[in-house]
């Protein structure tokens, strides 16, 4: 990945379908491709967080803390060191579940993922943690792959119900920097009343 994506907040990413090679950062070649294949979609977004590089992959190991970060998770599962079953929110009312296990790791630097066979909706992808320049905190970068139930029609009605990956997962980063920064995520009334106080 080059040194420019990792610079720049919601860039595009890229990762392989394949599920060996989901492990892979994003390469040159492929970050302009939007997606592989017709129901594959691909999905890449940074985030700078002030905080030290170490204490944000710890708490991102954890897997359960992420129902506290990720919006639309109802729970997450461990079980054992490399495996976790979750439970996602899906439009109508629905969840979606799957069992994710590790298939690559480096302490503070990345975790690599993908869904065991049976997924409810198959996914694969990498987060990355790296320094950011001038001793700014950590460049925390998501590159995701999802086949979204009922291909594209799936990802409408997705989208509609504010569920769709790529949406979520600019919310969820930033669910996440408020939290590692703040200690707390901001409700939807308290950024209206920021914002407010803002403009005063």
């Amino acid at each position: 990945m080059s040194d420019s994506l990792r610079s720049r907040d919601d860039a595009p990413l890229a990762a392989s379908k394949h599920v060996g090679a989901a492990a892979d950062a994003a390469t040159d070649a492929l970050i302009d491709k939007p997606s592989q294949g017709d129901a594959d979609m691909l999905v890449g977004r940074a985030v700078t967080i002030n905080r030290p590089r170490a204490e944000l992959f710890a708490y991102w190991r954890d897997f359960a803390n992420l129902a506290t970060v990720m919006e639309n998770v109802e729970r997450v599962e461990t079980l054992d060191d490399r495996r976790s079953h979750w439970v996602v929110k899906a439009p109508g009312g629905r969840t979606v579940e799957w069992t994710a296990a590790i298939t690559e790791e480096q302490d503070g630097s990345f975790i690599a993922w993908a869904s065991e066979e049976g997924a409810d909706v198959p996914n694969s992808g990498r987060i990355d943690f790296s320094d950011a320049q001038g001793g700014r905190g950590t460049i925390v970068t998501a590159t995701i792959l999802y086949d979204p139930p009922a291909g594209t029609i799936g990802k409408l009605i997705a989208k509609m119900f504010q569920r769709e990956p790529a949406i979520q997962a600019r919310r969820d980063l930033r669910r996440f920097k408020q939290l590692m920064e703040t200690g707390e995520i901001a409700t939807g009334a308290r950024n209206q009343r920021l914002q407010n106080e803002g403009k005063n």
